[in-house]
């Protein structure tokens, strides 16, 4: 697989890997299957220590993100941050091949292909190697969407939004009260609390940052579900 580390937030279907490398953490994006899935591999540069999050479909294609060579990454986790079947057609397969952990929220466990090894509830925390993730629940997708939380001590928070928050709008819900939770939840779990310069990993498509989608949270809930 191809990997460019000129990392702008935008993958192409097929196309190569783009990688984000911080001082402790690197962040690798691939798009895989045909719905244009996003899966993120986070690599604790410290320790070599990798999590997966969405191992969405093309399993083989996930191995080669990870890599093959002696100094490729060993997988220990992989985290399913919703239950749409999308996000999880190759985690049985990468699990299998890794013997990785798997993790979800438990509200979103039951359709998954394989029981979760771990469940997480809003406020926990996930490791990868010497890294520190926050995990944050917004109800409303689907009832145990969760995001990854990673506050860089030198700087920028970088957040995994699963398909609870996009470039223009909160993810697609199934009523207005859906609706009306997730908004709720993204405003005052995330919005609330993370600067502006929060850079935000959705579940497809490009990032974007959390003071670029801030002057429309309005506008959101004005145009409704």
């Amino acid at each position: 697989m191809d990997l460019v580390d000129d990392y702008t937030g935008h993958v192409e279907p097929g196309g190569a890997a783009t990688r984000r490398t911080l001082p402790a953490l690197t962040i690798t994006k691939v798009s895989v299957g045909p719905m244009d899935n996003n899966a993120y591999l986070l690599t604790c540069r410290a320790t070599r220590e990798g999590l997966l999050v969405d191992a969405a479909n093309d399993p083989e294609r996930l191995s080669d993100l990870v890599g093959h060579g002696q100094d490729r990454p060993t997988l220990r986790t992989i985290v399913t941050t919703h239950q749409h079947a999308d996000h999880w057609q190759g985690l049985g397969a990468t699990a299998g091949a890794f013997g990785a952990n798997t993790i979800a929220h438990p509200l979103d466990a039951d359709p998954l292909p394989v029981p979760p090894d771990v469940l997480v509830e809003h406020g926990d925390t996930i490791n990868v190697g010497e890294v520190t993730l926050e995990v944050i629940h917004l109800r409303g997708h689907t009832p145990g969407s969760i995001a990854l939380l990673y506050r860089d001590p030198t700087g920028t928070p970088h957040l995994f939004t699963g398909d609870s928050l996009f470039p223009g709008g909160v993810g697609k819900t199934s009523s207005p009260e859906n609706f009306t939770s997730l908004l709720n939840d993204v405003q005052s779990r995330i919005f609330d609390v993370l600067p502006d310069p929060t850079w935000f990993y959705p579940g497809h498509g490009d990032d974007s940052t959390l003071g670029e989608q801030r002057p429309h949270l309005a506008e959101w809930r004005t145009r409704g579900w």
